[in-house]
């Protein structure tokens, strides 16, 4: 079996706090003096259940470790650490997502916020090596009209190289707001070229995903994995081109499927699915975009040419220059043309 720490990847699906290292988490608390809830800091995934409750727990846990994030060198200090922690799996690419009114209060504006992203995205690319995307994401629990309003923020930013916006997102609870009072937002990211990249089909089923496909139009589906429960959508998802971010780690954290045998990865595949792996949330499921590739090839049988064909298939579903993705690509040949060891 070939080293899959070497094979080139595209991570789509990574949340800005959520990407946090455990231990950057437990000096920001420290420093801005803020007792968190121990559970954040042991060693263990966090692990609720999938109804309103554990989302609530999850939330609150999720909203805590955001609190420690209060300024300018701690916001440029997530962006680089995501960026080596992805090169040191060996993502080429990386579209990390933020809601920027999070962070706003502490740099004066959501404009602010966001530009500090997106320049500090710039300057970790080069570092690293890791070319970096942003998604400004908007959420479900707040007023469909503040969406519109980071739409226009993200439109400004728009276009495929490092430190610039590729897409528009849609997260938080699922079963919070109405899918079609956030589409003109959407239509307002669409027009200034970015992907539409909203969540569905992790806490619901294939009637939520049916919404968001319809009125949403994605590019990508934020997770997706319960599309499966209905073949007839399943086939139209596939046939329109849209990827599914798929995170194994969350689905088992927050209690979708049992363990990860039991997400539907292969059954996905075998149907056609354009499939990207991601980490969703590391700071809270303990588990990186490395180990999602490790879930394929342990626990579904996927064989090195099927894990190839996963790394191709998220850099393909990203919003890359072409340089980027034709690099990336070939790193994959490579990689699957380098001995088996």
């Amino acid at each position: 079996m070939r080293d899959l720490a070497l094979l080139p990847k595209a991570h789509l699906h990574l949340h800005f706090t959520g990407s946090m290292r455990v231990s950057t988490l437990g000096e920001l608390a420290e420093r801005h003096g803020i007792r968190l809830p121990a559970v954040l800091l042991d060693a263990d995934p966090l692990h609720v259940p999938a109804d309103e409750r554990g989302w609530f727990r999850f939330q609150r846990l999720y909203d805590a470790a955001r609190a420690c994030v209060r300024g300018e060198s701690d916001m440029r200090r997530i962006i680089a650490e995501a960026a080596a922690d992805d090169a040191a799996e060996r993502s080429g690419r990386l579209e990390i997502q933020v809601d920027p009114t999070s962070y706003a209060p502490f740099v004066g504006g959501i404009t602010p916020a966001l530009e500090i992203v997106l320049d500090e995205a710039r300057a970790s690319s080069q570092r690293a090596g890791v070319d970096i995307g942003v998604v400004v994401a908007a959420s479900r629990m707040r007023h469909p009209l503040e969406a519109r309003t980071l739409a226009r923020l993200a439109a400004r930013h728009a276009g495929d190289g490092p430190g610039q916006v590729v897409g528009f997102g849609l997260s938080n609870d699922e079963r919070r707001g109405d899918t079609a009072e956030f589409a003109p937002a959407f239509a307002i990211a669409r027009r200034a070229g970015l992907a539409s990249v909203p969540h569905g089909g992790e806490l619901l089923g294939p009637a939520h995903v049916q919404d968001v496909v319809t009125h949403l139009h994605p590019d990508r589906l934020g997770h997706g994995v319960r599309t499966g429960e209905d073949p007839r959508l399943l086939d139209e998802v596939v046939a329109s081109g849209v990827a599914l971010e798929v995170c194994p780690a969350s689905n088992v954290s927050l209690g979708v499927y049992p363990d990860a045998a039991s997400v539907p990865l292969r059954a996905l595949v075998d149907a056609g699915a354009q499939v990207a792996l991601g980490a969703d949330d590391p700071l809270l499921f303990r588990s990186r975009l490395l180990a999602q590739y490790e879930v394929a090839r342990d626990v579904h049988g996927f064989d090195d040419e099927a894990l190839a064909d996963l790394a191709r298939s998220s850099i393909r579903a990203s919003r890359a220059g072409e340089a980027v993705r034709a690099r990336l690509l070939a790193g994959v040949d490579d990689w699957l043309a380098s001995p088996d060891a």
